[in-house]
């Protein structure tokens, strides 16, 4: 059982940013990988990021020039740091791991407002 907890959403204006963090119950370090995932309202879940136990990253296009995933293996934390942020970003951002089964996190809001 792994259980993921979120924190660091909230309201933020156009262009601002916001770092998102995520606590596993668990060692990440025993983990394949880790990482976000958003759901805006009316859509479908979609990927943000995701970090490897080797530390490599990967991320769809939108994502790579304003989102930066990292971890600290000894906190069992990732963070997502978002940058330059849009409206279109406001949605719920979920922590997401794959141990066997997957494991989601409550998730955290975070509304950009124009």
């Amino acid at each position: 059982q792994v259980q993921l907890v979120e924190s660091g959403g909230g309201l933020v204006q156009f262009g601002g940013s916001l770092r998102l963090s995520c606590t596993a119950s668990v060692s990440i370090r025993s983990l394949n990988a880790i990482g976000w995932y958003r759901q805006a309202p009316g859509k479908q879940r979609e990927l943000v990021a995701f970090i490897t136990r080797e530390g490599n990253t990967v991320s769809p296009n939108w994502a790579k020039a304003r989102f930066t995933i990292s971890r600290d293996n000894a906190k069992n934390t990732v963070y997502l740091q978002m940058n330059s942020l849009k409206v279109e970003d406001t949605a719920v951002y979920y922590c997401h791991t794959n141990d066997y089964v997957d494991y989601w996190g409550q998730g955290t809001q975070v509304t950009v407002s124009s």
